[in-house]
């Protein structure tokens, strides 16, 4: 395609996601067997071919749409309290799954964390996952040249143009409103082993090292995106990490409890192997344990562990795409039982490809080819035993149950002109009522500065409230090991036996300035609940100083507005919607 053709085809591309029909022409309906209701919850998702995100019922009424200036890159992840963690393209719309950061978007569309991940040869791509801790697993290429990968021991027929791009994890801690440290880093390209050319390295016995991975395996035309790997999962129980590497046709399971020291190598962590891969599933072909028919994925997304509390869980849940199916080109959804003991430990028979040897549970359609997506999707596990199914392709969105049956269906109709593509979609269920004398954190406020004179005082607050089960008490503290400038104080730093009857504790914070001109810093305030390390808040911080000394007017005039912008919660909500 010539210049000019590309340009005709983005142009076009943008202004049919500019645009929603006046009306919805989608199609929504309810199948209800005797045992068995629709859902009753909500579904996020993040059309691949518009900048919305939306958040639907049951009956396809659009309760919240999030806008961005950016297509998904390609996940959107729900956080709770209204807010979203989605991940962004950040150059011009592609193929491949490419992103290159991430956003944390609040209710009212306020971007509190926008990190990027798209220097140095490295990019972000696909899929994100939240941990307990509130950092988040993101999966990226790297680049190598084509003289590292080709003495690492690839083929060189099989190395296109100058670069080959195969994939690292990394765990990124929020540190401020547009930056974060990644703490822990896994790469692919310290886990090869190849059997092409005696006189590079990683050379071995392909058969005999199942947990290393074949350079010279995959898909021969997807020549510099080597694995393509589309989704990633994290298990709290065993402290590991499931991604799905699509051409491979395999899932993979990788010990994230080592050092990124440990991850590099072939020992320690809980497992005691290292960054080596722990279990793997789906063509054993890959790691020379059997042959093509022997071969369960094809073009596979999505894999999950089942959630605690649904049936099946800690099982594992893939979106089958059936791409290359060699019986017909048809998509399932497929559940194993992995050989996993209670210690995270998997079983492998030296010699044979890892178990099970067959599904515990599958979806087909009736004929199976009715149903087929080539590429993307994903499937969710509901405690009620219903699987919820996002068929990628066709924006189509249902449920089924155990024995296959369809009680709910919903098709996408953003964007229109047939562009209406979902990479996956969240199930969010209804609230429960909290928790009898459980407590749970909630904070609420601004803390931003501008034009402050360096070494000046300034002063802000936020609130700090318990929203649990009314008979709970909530002990909390602030910790502020993120922020390296400045000198704080707060008042209260800390508080016990807080109940959802006493309302919002305001925490009062004054900060000295960095005595530094034309500068600006940012971190967060990290709020604890003292009994409970996974419930935690975070107030974002900024604080600019100008370039020139005429700020101190402009100071009492920020601290000014700052204080009536906290105590008018609808004018500050107006102030966030247009401040640039």
């Amino acid at each position: 395609m010539n210049r000019k053709g590309l340009a005709v085809g983005l142009i076009l591309l943008f202004i049919g996601t500019c645009f929603t029909p006046l009306s919805s022409p989608h199609t929504l309906f309810h199948i209800v067997t005797q045992s068995t209701e629709p859902i009753n919850g909500q579904i996020l998702f993040a059309p691949m071919y518009s900048t919305n995100t939306y958040l639907i019922d049951s009956t396809g009424t659009v309760n919240h749409t999030w806008s961005s200036n950016y297509f998904p890159g390609e996940t959107v992840r729900w956080l709770g309290d209204g807010t979203i963690l989605r991940t962004i393209k950040t150059e011009a719309p592609g193929y491949g799954g490419a992103g290159g950061g991430v956003q944390r978007v609040l209710w009212n569309g306020t971007i509190v964390w926008d990190f990027r991940y798209n220097t140095n040869g490295d990019l972000s791509h696909h899929d994100i996952t939240l941990m307990p801790n509130g950092n988040v697993l993101m999966i990226a290429w790297e680049t190598k040249t084509r003289a590292e990968t080709i003495n690492a021991g690839r083929n060189p027929d099989s190395v296109s143009g100058d670069t080959f791009t195969p994939e690292h994890i990394i765990e990124v801690k929020p540190t401020g409103p547009t930056t974060g440290s990644i703490v822990w880093e896994w790469y692919v390209w310290d886990h090869l082993i190849q059997d092409y050319d005696a006189s590079k390295e990683n050379y071995g016995v392909v058969g005999d090292h199942p947990e290393l991975i074949d350079l010279n395996y995959g898909i021969t035309y997807f020549l510099s995106d080597w694995l393509h790997t589309n989704s990633i999962d994290y298990n709290e129980k065993f402290d590991q990490i499931l991604v799905s590497v699509r051409n491979f046709n395999e899932i993979w399971v990788i010990d994230h409890s080592t050092t990124t020291e440990e991850a590099t190598g072939h020992t320690g962590g809980n497992s005691g192997k290292g960054g080596d891969l722990l279990y793997r599933w789906g063509n054993p072909e890959a790691y020379r344990a059997g042959t093509a028919s022997d071969q369960k994925f094809f073009g596979q997304h999505d894999a999950s562990w089942i959630k605690t509390g649904c049936p099946g869980e800690g099982d594992i849940l893939v979106f089958n795409n059936g791409w290359n199916r060699p019986t017909a080109m048809y998509s399932s959804v497929d559940e194993i039982v992995p050989p996993v003991n209670d210690t995270g430990d998997y079983y492998l028979n030296p010699g044979s490809p890892y178990g099970p040897a067959s599904l515990i549970w599958s979806y087909t359609s009736s004929p199976p080819i009715s149903f087929y997506s080539d590429g993307f999707s994903g499937a969710q596990r509901l405690k009620d035993g219903g699987t919820l199914i996002c068929d990628g392709k066709a924006g189509r969105f249902f449920e089924v149950t155990p024995d296959n049956a369809t009680v709910w269906q919903y098709t996408n109709p953003y964007p229109p002109w047939r562009q209406n593509d979902v990479f996956k979609i969240v199930y969010i269920p209804q609230e429960e009522p909290p928790e009898p004398g459980v407590p749970d954190l909630d904070c609420s406020g601004i803390l931003s500065w501008t034009d402050i004179e360096p070494g000046a005082t300034v002063t802000g607050s936020f609130q700090v409230q318990n929203i649990g089960n009314i008979t709970s008490l909530l002990n909390w503290k602030i910790n502020t090991s993120s922020i390296t400038w400045g000198t704080w104080s707060y008042t209260p730093e800390s508080g016990e036996n807080l109940s959802p009857g006493d309302g919002p504790v305001t925490v009062h914070v004054s900060v000295i300035a960095p005595n530094e001109t034309n500068s600006e810093f940012e971190g967060y305030i990290r709020i604890e609940n003292q009994n409970n390390p996974n419930d935690f808040e975070l107030i974002p911080v900024t604080l600019k100083t100008p370039a020139n000394s005429n700020a101190v007017q402009r100071t009492m005039l920020n601290q000014f507005l700052l204080h009536f912008l906290q105590r008018h919660l609808f004018i500050e909500k107006l102030w966030n919607l247009f401040r640039p």
